[in-house]
């Protein structure tokens, strides 16, 4: 045998051998590394201290446990929740990345923003619903008023109706608030604050008659007697309120708006890794103490599978729009 011929034989059989080294070891080596394998995102497209960040630490603390990996919370704020979301959307579908999506950023938004940076629908894989929240009719003390039918006639008493407060344009607040505009047929100002804390100061002091809001919010409020809960958002009652009774009851039937929380990855994950984060998910959502945090958030656990949750998305997308859309709500 010729000495390069020899070479070329040598120089197979090494490179034969590492083949099925890698082979015989496992993926992990040949390639890609198992799922996780390093630090997990999870993208908020709010700021600190918001409901939506402190939801998303406790879910990523559980996740974190579950998956034996380093689990950080990235706060990407602006434009609605828009920026930290489109972000998100065009990330590496790998699993490394992910967004705790809000009503806001994944269905309200769809109809707000005529040129939104992504689809809702199209450009996410939902993973878990992390749980909902109704939101709470509030008013201050002195308003002469018990129920929302009470709150009807008194804003028809008045020669320009009443104002309502909100956290800003388009979030769940103003679009229920300009629901019950409607199915009223009442004369109703909407008054949006920056943020919420700033509507519920004028609300305590009587600036604005009412508001929808979150009941980890108002609660304290309400327990203080500086504000009263007429009545709930959603189809059930809040375990937070549970005397307070829903919109429904006090008879509108189909008001059952209520904001909630998704851990989304972007569309093109690997449906293995889809399937490890739904299973660690599910298991930190099961655990009494991250439920227990939740709950005390007002955030109401509702447990879905993969094809319940993308069916539970697509309608609130829908119904969403539709408010938006009816209310006039716009951001260009």
């Amino acid at each position: 045998m010729s000495p390069s011929r020899s070479v070329l034989t040598r120089r197979t059989a090494s490179l034969a051998a590492a083949l099925a080294l890698a082979f015989a070891v496992g993926p992990g080596t040949a390639g890609a590394q198992p799922y996780p394998s390093k630090l997990v995102r999870v993208v908020v497209a709010f700021g600190p201290g918001t409901s939506t960040d402190i939801i998303a630490r406790l879910v990523g603390g559980g996740l974190a446990a579950e998956l034996g990996q380093t689990v950080i919370v990235e706060n990407r704020p602006g434009s609605g929740g828009s920026i930290g979301t489109a972000a998100v959307a065009r990330s590496t579908p790998d699993g490394y990345t992910l967004t705790l999506g809000t009503v806001g950023t994944h269905a309200i938004n769809a109809g707000l923003f005529p040129r939104l940076p992504y689809d809702p629908l199209k450009d996410f894989v939902p993973i878990a619903l992390v749980g909902y929240t109704p939101t709470l009719l509030v008013v201050p003390k002195a308003l002469p008023v018990a129920n929302v039918a009470e709150l009807v006639a008194y804003a028809k008493a008045q020669p320009d109706g009443i104002a309502f407060a909100s956290a800003g344009p388009g979030t769940s607040g103003h679009l229920a608030g300009e629901f019950l505009k409607s199915v009223s047929g009442t004369k109703m100002v909407h008054v949006p604050y920056k943020e919420g804390g700033m509507g519920l100061s004028d609300l305590m002091a009587g600036q604005v008659q009412f508001m929808f809001y979150h009941p980890a919010a108002v609660m304290p409020h309400i327990q203080s007697g500086n504000l009263k809960a007429i009545a709930g958002s959603g189809a059930r009652r809040s375990s937070a309120a549970p005397t307070v009774p829903t919109m429904i009851e006090q008879g509108f039937p189909g008001f059952d708006l209520v904001a909630w929380f998704v851990l989304y990855a972007p569309a093109g994950t690997p449906e293995p890794v889809v399937a490890r984060l739904r299973d660690a998910a599910g298991r930190v959502l099961a655990t009494p103490e991250i439920a227990g945090q939740l709950q005390a958030q007002g955030v109401e656990l509702m447990p879905l599978k993969g094809d319940e949750l993308t069916a539970f998305t697509r309608t609130e997308v829908a119904k969403w729009t539709d408010l938006v859309k009816a209310s006039g709500a716009r951001i260009d």
